[in-house]
């Protein structure tokens, strides 16, 4: 019997339970997957705590790699035995899934299962935020929170490789060295520094063209501040807490501010948009640009331990969950 991890009630990592589960044959256009390592992402968070609903009960969980057992009807682009990953799609907390054809990516043999698993969601976000909701141009500066977290290290390797100027912002003198030791031109500890009056001084009064933040709450407004005139603020994640009501006026005072909150869905909605989107990820990753790396790993039974370090903030890099 395949085991998954169920949720019956949001809440702390407690309600993160291990059960039995049936899977079932592949109908069309689906495949039967086996996990080999599945991706930990704050959503998976989120989605926990209620901050985004899901119906109850579910698996949760948003990003895997593993091998193809079985193929239903009608799918004529993977066979068994392809080793695939998926970002973006409910329910990888399990050994076992079904899973549409159509959202799964074969992977190249440079990578391996746990790379992907750590790389594939967090760099096709980064993909998105950088190329396509705000399009980086050369010379350009960017303030990056979280920047030794999981999208933030991959984002500062291809941002430099776009040409840009990068403030990253960290919670440790530890987390600012790794960061600069990603190529970041500045670091600053958003916990012991005045990182605006910093990122004042850095772009000598002008501020930077585009803030990308995944924290939230103990950010996103005073992001603001940070901005030159006409500059774009991005707000991706809630890692601190919800971002409280901006008033359109503000953004206005501001200097005419333009303000998005995104998600990776909305930006491989398609198979077309999909596959371009992870071709990009896999050629910076194939030139050299961005490493895969891989970072903790945790047994997906013991999965509300992660949770824990996670929210914590104790964790730096991708995290892979073990079957």
């Amino acid at each position: 019997m395949s085991h998954s991890i169920r949720i019956h009630r949001t809440g702390g990592p407690e309600v993160l339970a291990w059960e039995p589960v049936e899977v079932g044959a592949p109908a069309a256009g689906q495949v039967r997957l086996k996990h080999t390592a599945i991706g930990l992402n704050f959503i998976d968070v989120y989605h926990r705590a209620g901050l985004y609903p899901q119906p109850l009960p579910f698996t949760p969980g948003v990003e895997g790699v593993g091998i193809v057992q079985a193929i239903g009807p009608r799918v004529s682009t993977l066979r068994p035995g392809d080793r695939v990953g998926y970002a973006g799609e409910s329910g990888s907390y399990s050994e076992e899934r079904l899973m549409p054809a159509a959202r799964l990516l074969k992977l190249p043999d440079s990578i391996t299962d746990q790379q992907a698993a750590g790389v594939l969601l967090r760099g096709m976000t980064v993909e998105f935020l950088i190329r396509r909701a705000y399009p980086i141009k050369p010379g350009e500066c960017v303030l990056l929170h979280a920047a030794a977290g999981g999208v933030g290290s991959i984002a500062v390797q291809w941002l430099k490789a776009l040409g840009a100027i990068v403030i990253g912002t960290a919670g440790s003198a530890e987390k600012c060295a790794l960061v600069k030791s990603l190529g970041a031109d500045h670091s600053l500890n958003y916990r012991s520094e005045d990182w605006v009056a910093r990122v004042h001084e850095l772009t000598r009064g002008e501020g930077v063209h585009v803030v990308y933040d995944g924290v939230g709450k103990d950010t996103c407004v005073p992001s603001m501040d940070c901005l030159r005139p006409r500059g774009h603020l991005i707000t991706f994640g809630n890692a601190s807490g919800a971002v409280p009501p901006i008033a359109p006026l503000s953004l206005t005072a501001k200097g005419s501010l333009h303000l998005t909150r995104p998600t990776l869905h909305h930006y491989i909605a398609t198979r077309d948009e999909l596959e371009a989107s992870a071709a990009a990820l896999f050629d910076i990753i194939r030139r050299g640009h961005v490493k895969a790396t891989t970072g903790h790993t945790w047994p997906l039974r013991d999965v509300a331990s992660a949770h824990q370090e996670l929210e914590a903030r104790r964790t730096t890099g991708p995290i892979a969950l073990i079957p």
